[in-house]
């Protein structure tokens, strides 16, 4: 039986756990987190520090914090250019996915998945509004356009609800679509459902970010929100980084930190290594605001669309993309929190591609009837979305974690869409890819076509990777996914 104490003291240790490997520095009102750092850490984990370590939650088999995202694009695909060849190891990559042809050994391709909940039912057309709101619930969304939605507790959520105590964020919503939580967007169903990935209760959406700005000032600024604000002027008007707000004596971050570090490693500096992974931090850090920087500044030389442009949103869509799947990247480097999603595209979006050539509207293009002009254009920005995947994916692999494996390595990262066939609005054998190896939980490197089965049994046995307790059923699911 767990007392009052015992309970305070295990979540203290979850706590010191994972503050401990969180350190900040320090400016004018600026905290920014730090990645991990080998010297930070004791020469050896105890077996009885890794027991609770893993008690926690959320962390790999080495006490490296085990990440989980999930990426939904909009509108299905053209499967015949999307589902790969072959079997098992023995499989090639088809078309739309040739992207990742470098990574193909870090994902696996996961079919027979399905999303009963989107389909018709009694509740007839509407398939985007149903997909959006289940992708990531499992149930059934209520058909109505006004305020009394009705979905149901996202995948994401159950778990940031378990583990997210030991970060400072519990999730991370992020969108590169525009935010609508009021009125029809799809056959009687409200907007919510298609611009909402994670939900906290049936009845509560968490709105995502989609400024790249706010993002930023939320994860690298400190204080208050109007705190934050006021930093933010104050650099705006004295053209100076966040950076700029740290101690100028910068060079003695490094001793600083390790000789504050109980049972640090060395002498009082930290490795060549860190202090390579130091400067590469700063360095993404400040080509990070840099960026966004530019993208405010080039508001005032675009063509005024008749709406407020939010600032911090580049102009070009994959700059726009990339610049928030950095700031994800740096946010689970820093282990601000180890749970996101991330909206590519609400369900039903018919944004043009006019900057790859294709002028005309994605929605539009995937009800092609079979026309091969709109089929070809709807195969590109297939692979459109599969490239920016892979880009993250790939900053991901290159990128290493405290206990020597890459952060690719040790998370779980899950792409796809609530529609498989975008033509014929179908929700059978979605497309589906997992990236990463779960810290050695998962077998990357594969296409298994499962036997038939909801998606929600694959969202089960993520959490019972990420730590979650408790939990027989989720959704429509009706038991685990295994093999993966």
């Amino acid at each position: 039986m767990k007392t009052p104490a015992l309970a305070n003291r295990r979540l203290a240790a979850e706590r010191h756990h994972s503050f401990s490997r969180r350190n900040f520095l320090r400016g004018l009102g600026v905290a920014m987190a730090l990645p991990a750092l080998e010297s930070l850490l004791p020469r050896r984990l105890s077996a009885a520090a890794l027991a609770e370590a893993s008690a926690t939650g959320a962390v790999t088999a080495t006490g490296a914090p085990l990440r989980l995202a999930f990426f939904e694009f909009a509108n299905g695909t053209y499967p015949a250019k999307w589902w790969p060849t072959g079997e098992n190891r023995d499989f090639q990559l088809n078309e739309a996915m040739e992207s990742i042809t470098g990574l193909k050994d870090k994902i696996q391709i996961l079919g027979g998945l399905a999303l009963e909940p989107a389909t018709a039912g009694a509740d007839g057309a509407g398939d985007h509004g149903r997909a959006g709101g289940s992708f990531l619930t499992g149930v059934r969304v209520k058909k109505t356009q006004g305020a009394d939605f009705h979905s149901g507790i996202s995948a994401d959520q159950i778990i940031a609800q378990q583990v997210g105590h030991v970060t400072p964020f519990k999730s991370l919503e992020l969108s590169c679509d525009s935010l609508r939580t009021a009125g029809d967007c799809d056959s009687g169903y409200a907007c919510v459902y298609q611009h909402n990935m994670a939900w906290s209760s049936p009845t509560a959406p968490i709105a995502p970010e989609v400024n790249p700005r706010l993002l930023f000032e939320r994860l690298f600024g400190s204080g208050s929100p109007a705190e934050r604000k006021n930093n933010l002027l104050m650099r705006q008007q004295q053209q100076r980084s966040i950076l700029d707000f740290v101690s100028s004596e910068s060079r003695s971050i490094g001793r600083e930190l390790a000789a504050s570090a109980p049972g640090a490693r060395g002498t009082g500096e930290l490795s060549t290594r860190d202090r390579e992974k130091l400067d590469q931090y700063l360095t993404s850090v400040r080509e990070i605001e840099q960026r966004i920087e530019r993208a405010e500044k080039s508001v005032a030389h675009r063509p005024d669309p008749g709406i407020a442009t939010p600032a911090g949103i580049p102009a070009s869509f994959t700059e726009y993309v990339r610049l928030n799947m950095d700031m994800l990247h740096l946010a689970f480097l820093t282990d601000n929190t180890r749970v996101a999603t991330f909206l590519l595209a609400g369900e039903g979006s018919n944004r043009d591609f006019a900057e790859i050539g294709i002028p005309d509207g994605h929605h539009y293009c995937t009800h092609h009837g079979g026309k091969a002009d709109l089929i070809a254009k709807t195969c590109v920005i297939d692979k459109w979305y599969a490239s920016q995947f892979a880009y993250f994916l790939d900053k991901m692999d290159k990128t290493q974690d405290i206990d020597g494996n890459s952060l690719l390595h040790n998370s779980m990262i899950l792409y796809g869409c609530g529609n498989s066939d975008g033509n014929r609005h179908t929700h059978v054998n979605l497309p589906v890819v997992l990236a990463g190896a779960g810290g050695g939980a998962l077998n990357p490197g594969r296409y298994i076509q499962h036997q038939p089965a909801s998606i929600t049994n694959l969202y089960l046995s993520l959490m019972d990777r990420m730590g979650v307790k408790g939990m027989d059923r989720f959704g429509d699911s009706t038991g685990r996914l295994a093999n993966i």
